[in-house]
């Protein structure tokens, strides 16, 4: 009994190191194709053993990955990091769970191929339907620093990363169970060969295809101006007036090199200004300073993050999370509706307005509003509802110099690839996003978000312009490579020329094909599952 622990307690940290060191330490990306044996492994001994009660174990070996890997939430919010830890190792374990339970009633290779499908359909659900979307450890987001082995996610998105991470760990572990039981023996040579073979391919492979891509020449350049402000988010929020943050962001635009005529997007980060009623851009005082800054710059187009605010006059409310302001004389309601918002303005003085759409659970979103804003009202007495933003229901790309598309992802809006490529098909020629990273402080967070960025220029072969508030700000090209970037934690100014393009990758025309499938394959095998008799 105290063997079998140490050696199961051995496989949950081999299994945990493996798996975080793809989001911890650079270039480490590889050691995902091997990182699910342990956990396999230490399946395969407990159904020989019928351990009794091991949901504990895979359970507490997802969370150990899920702490190690995403800690740094507590920086934010200790209660939120606590519930993103549990509960989605408790998804994890759910799955492996039923794996288990299928393992029971089908043979062979269907229950392995069960847990790829069902892990694979989980993680479509996280990037797309979920309303509680936290994709943060979609196993093909691995690869986020080792962008040389995946350029083919141009065609197969990150979905297609974790297939690759199930079909390498399955295949190893395949010739790992014929070797063990002693099945490998009674195979013929041409057998043994052609296994071999396939699992070699199957690591290799997708390397030797990666080396053999590259993104197509760009087709127009445009010069961009990243402004990294600096500000800590706190005093940002809470004593750092609207003037003097305007005033510090505009001199350091100044300190840029402004001799050349030539059409220049200025970056500003998410949230940089706040309290931005949307019928009253024109008299906010950050526009009006803008306004002013682009009077001597006549050649920029600045793009800034805000905090807007919609009024709404309607008898019914308008959104489940609108705030109920008062009441007309004729019967109305004043609605008040918040947006985390990006906006764009040049010397016209003309603006557009892009709102969020992905939004952050708790902090910016009450998923599933019918349910949970009835329980907290309840909960608080019938006090006021917490703050939550609105997001935009649709994807639309602002427009700069008149006739150039730019897609705007803010924040959290980068971590969804098929949902950025809408930018793309919307016509975005050039994909910029805007965040605010400092919350977690110096830690693998900020560096993780970073990378998720370079993943969304391979796969829509886009140069990507990130601006944010305390780091980092760079320039990635659509091989995923960061031709420049700004240091963390430092006000800072990055100029540079990006590429602009109107191509159309596989993956932006035709989506998630693997996640499609693997949500396919799933129902098709856990049809099989519950309706076939118990072996």
């Amino acid at each position: 009994m105290k063997n079998r622990t140490l050696i199961f307690l051995s496989l949950a940290l081999g299994f945990t190191l493996l798996m975080s060191l793809p989001w911890l330490v650079p270039h480490m990306g590889w050691t995902a194709l091997v990182g699910l044996l342990p956990l396999l492994i230490m399946e395969r001994l407990a159904s020989e053993q019928k351990v009794k009660h091991f949901w504990w174990w895979h359970y507490g070996t997802f969370v150990l990955w899920n702490a190690v890997t995403t800690w740094w939430i507590a920086g934010a919010t200790v209660g939120g990091a606590v519930f993103a830890v549990l509960a989605n190792a408790l998804q994890m374990s759910v799955i492996f769970g039923s794996f288990r339970w299928v393992k029971r009633r089908t043979a062979g290779v269907l229950p392995y191929l069960f847990l790829a499908a069902a892990w694979m359909a989980w993680e479509r659900y996280y990037l797309t339907v979920a309303e509680i979307s936290w994709p943060w450890l979609v196993l093909g987001n691995a690869f986020a620093d080792t962008t040389s082995l995946v350029q083919w996610y141009s065609v197969l998105g990150s979905l297609g990363g974790s297939l690759w991470v199930w079909a390498s760990n399955l295949g190893l572990f395949g010739l790992m169970v014929a070797l063990s039981d002693g099945r490998m023996g009674r195979w013929t040579p041409q057998a043994r060969i052609t296994a071999f073979a396939a699992v070699f391919v199957t690591l290799f492979g997708p390397m030797v295809w990666s080396g053999c891509l590259r993104a197509k020449p760009s087709e127009g350049s445009l010069r961009v101006v990243i402004g990294q402000p600096n500000y800590d988010p706190y005093e940002k929020f809470e004593s750092l007036s609207r003037k003097e943050q305007d005033r510090r962001f505009l001199g350091l635009l100044e300190g840029a090199d402004w001799t050349s005529p030539e059409p220049t997007l200025v970056l500003a980060p998410e949230t940089f200004t706040s309290h931005v009623f949307t019928d009253q851009v024109f008299t906010h005082e950050t526009f009006v300073r803008f306004q002013e800054f682009l009077k001597k710059h006549p050649q920029a187009t600045i793009l800034y993050g805000a905090s807007t605010i919609e009024r709404v006059y309607s008898r019914l409310r308008p959104h489940p999370c609108a705030y109920d302001i008062e009441e007309e004389p004729d019967g109305r309601h004043l609605w008040m509706l918040l947006h985390n918002s990006a906006i764009v303005t040049d010397t016209s003085a003309i603006y557009q307005i892009y709102h969020k759409s992905k939004l952050v659970v708790g902090t910016e979103l009450t998923p599933y509003p019918k349910f949970f804003i009835p329980l907290e009202k309840l909960l608080s007495n019938g006090g006021a509802l917490m703050a939550k933003d609105i997001g935009q229901p649709h994807i639309a790309c602002l427009t700069i110099n008149g006739d150039l598309p730019v897609g705007t992802a803010i924040c959290y809006e980068s971590v969804y690839g098929e949902y950025c490529t809408g930018y793309v098909k919307k016509g975005a020629q050039l994909l910029t996003v805007i965040t605010n990273d400092a919350w977690w402080g110096n830690t693998p967070g900020y560096r993780q978000h970073f990378n998720y960025s370079r993943l969304r220029a391979i796969e829509t072969r886009r140069w990507v312009a990130r601006c944010g508030n305390t780091g980092v700000s760079a320039l990635i090209d659509p091989e995923g490579h960061v031709v420049k970037r700004t240091p963390w934690w430092e006000p800072a100014i990055l100029e540079g020329t990006v590429g602009l393009s109107t191509e159309q990758t596989f993956f932006v025309q035709y989506g998630d094909m693997v996640g499609r499938v693997a949500v396919f394959l799933f129902l098709l095998l856990a049809a099989a599952a519950i309706f076939r008799p118990k072996k």
